[in-house]
């Protein structure tokens, strides 16, 4: 069965699963084999479920037929994205980066909303699985689709724009992230590029921060459309950005007072707001999604306990995003500071050195009482009295059994392994 059969089966469907605790009645379930497990074994129990076609790469597991087998069906999944997508030919909006990916795309996407019916990818299905189900959950009443794009290695970008075929491209930056698999910076530098050598190769259009020198010299020969702070080279001028702690950013006569925390949020808003004017969204229906628009999933989120504030970034890190995260915390108007931070991880042979560089930054202020957490923080433990360092988080969490906090301002960032949104359970 080649792959124009198996797109008209799909398109018989209602939904694509490849998970059948979440499958729904008439849909295609895709057999995609796991480090650990099989999912051609769970083919039959998809079909009882309520899907109306299996695809499975074992032969051993041919039910009727209703089952549809392939050489491999990861690869097939792509391949029908890749042809998906270009039998729906709507205009695709591509982005990666090191930090702020999913949050600039959510702001895209409330922004594009307001004029156009889009689809954005669900949380973080950025990889070589979630962008081929992004793009497949993309319709014929789809205007717009925004596709997030995750990477850890070379290639990978260049693998998923293969797939996408993106229009329109924007890289949020270039940090110290997935420094293991990319080989370090420079490798970062190269990987997220990629995307730019796609749009370039193929005559499409780049979304340009002029604030990033990075971001200036790779784009170079691309047609683009740019934003910059003060910058009359910029499509769109950024007049002033504040942050206290929520980012207030200006622009021609409008204020737009969001509900993210940080400096390091203002150019995800910043993309958001160009890429609305560059589709023709109106100024207000900007400022309006923009506005509404409230961080969750435990980005960038202000909650409130007891009579502590508390700034619950606990999604992800790296040495990039800490170090923004720390020195706009810092330079917050609050009284009484305390920052729990955890481990950064996949930072291979940099690991060392890069936590080192945190505790550094740390050692010559007083506005804040720091909690570092886990193995990589605690090789680096020095004596100094605003600094307390723990291993593990059961010892953090058995020391704040014996403190209290009170009208305090909180920051808690570290990576997803950390699962440092647990502080929570211990502020009242």
């Amino acid at each position: 069965m080649n792959i124009q059969e198996i797109h008209n089966l799909f398109l018989e469907c209602k939904s694509l699963s490849i998970d059948t605790r979440k499958i729904e009645k008439d849909s295609i379930f895709f057999a995609i084999k796991g480090e650990n497990f099989d999912a051609n074994t769970f083919a039959k129990q998809a079909l009882e479920l309520g899907a109306l076609f299996v695809v499975i790469d074992n032969a051993s597991y041919f039910i009727d037929k209703r089952t549809i087998l392939v050489e491999n069906s990861l690869e097939t999944l792509q391949e029908l994205a890749k042809f998906h997508r270009a039998y729906l030919k709507l205009p695709i909006i591509a982005l990666t980066g090191s930090n702020g990916k999913t949050t600039t795309k959510e702001l895209i996407n409330v922004v594009l909303s307001k004029k156009y019916k889009t689809k954005a990818t669900i949380g973080n299905l950025n990889n070589h699985i979630g962008v081929p189900l992004t793009l497949l959950s993309f319709n014929t009443e789809t205007e717009i689709g925004i596709v997030e794009m995750g990477a850890n290695h070379k290639k990978e970008i260049e693998f998923l724009c293969e797939i996408a075929q993106p229009d329109f491209g924007y890289i949020t930056n270039f940090g110290k992230a997935h420094l293991e698999g990319f080989g370090g910076v420079e490798g970062v530098i190269e990987g997220k590029s990629e995307m730019y050598q796609y749009l370039a190769k193929n005559d499409k259009l780049a979304f340009v921060n002029l604030e990033d020198p990075i971001q200036i010299e790779k784009s170079t020969g691309i047609k683009s459309f740019t934003f910059g702070v003060n910058n009359d080279k910029a499509d769109v001028k950024i007049k002033n950005i504040t942050a206290n702690p929520f980012v207030v950013i200006d622009y021609d006569q409008f204020s737009v007072q969001s509900h993210l925390i940080g400096l390091y949020n203002a150019n995800n808003i910043n993309a958001a707001v160009s890429i609305g004017r560059y589709f023709k969204v109106d100024d207000e229906a900007i400022k309006e999604a923009i506005e509404s628009y409230i961080p969750e999933n435990n980005r960038s989120q202000l909650l409130k306990k007891g009579s502590n504030q508390i700034i619950l970034d606990a999604y992800n890190a790296n040495p990039s995003s800490m170090a923004v995260a720390v020195a706009n915390f810092l330079q917050l108007d609050s009284e009484n500071k305390v920052m729990v931070l955890g481990d950064m991880f996949e930072l291979g042979r940099e690991s060392q050195q890069e936590h080192k560089i945190v505790v550094d930054s740390l050692l010559n202020q007083n506005k804040s009482i720091c909690y570092l957490i886990g193995k990589s923080f605690y090789e680096n433990k020095i004596s100094n009295k605003n600094i307390h360092f723990f291993e593990t988080f059961e010892g953090f969490s058995n020391h704040l059994k014996t403190i209290h906090f009170e009208n305090n301002t909180i920051l808690i960032k570290g990576s997803r392994g950390m699962a440092l949104e647990r502080t929570l359970e211990y502020i009242s």
